[in-house]
């Protein structure tokens, strides 16, 4: 007999303050999601140590985000370094992203936003209801912790990874 267990996921903690729409150098909303190897990571960790690019997407395994995403692991010594760290979230399981991350061989963080389900993505604006996913958002969080730039394209823009050098180049 198979014995079903019940296990509660543990839920992302958010600042209290609901942000619906981000200003830059406003502080940007701080969260705790488990990466692709069930790790907590927190966006308050980098704080002081490094800028960080936070790229949300729709779906893992989808064409677009597949090259997005690819196009910033061929290039990753730009937005990972000393200086840098790029940070991916989804609204898709862990268990998804891990076997997604080992795929597509990328070598940065790939969050989970599942549950409560896409409660960062809504902190930042990014959650499209109808579809259940984030749209396509990049955020550049400076080492104090704000809002240096933005952008949100919808589900089917790709988005420019030159957009991203020209912003960080700029800090």
């Amino acid at each position: 007999m198979l014995a079903v267990v019940k296990r509660r996921a543990s839920k992302p903690k958010l600042n209290k303050e609901k942000i619906m729409t981000l200003s830059i150098g406003s502080a940007a909303p701080n969260f705790e999601l488990v990466n692709q190897h069930g790790e907590k990571i927190s966006l308050s960790s980098y704080r002081g140590k490094k800028n960080v690019v936070l790229v949300f997407y729709p779906f893992s395994f989808s064409g677009t985000c597949t090259g997005e995403l690819c196009a910033l692991r061929d290039d990753l010594s730009a937005f990972q370094n000393d200086n840098v760290e790029l940070i991916s979230i989804s609204c898709d399981p862990m268990f998804a992203n891990k076997v997604f991350t080992e795929q597509e061989g990328y070598k940065f963080q790939v969050l989970s936003d599942f549950w409560p389900h896409g409660a960062v993505s809504k902190a930042y604006g990014t959650f499209e209801e109808s579809r259940g996913c984030a749209k396509r958002g990049t955020f550049i969080i400076g080492k104090d912790g704000n809002l240096k730039w933005q952008i949100v394209n919808g589900l089917g823009e790709a988005r420019s990874i030159a957009d991203y050098k020209a912003a960080l180049s700029a800090l």
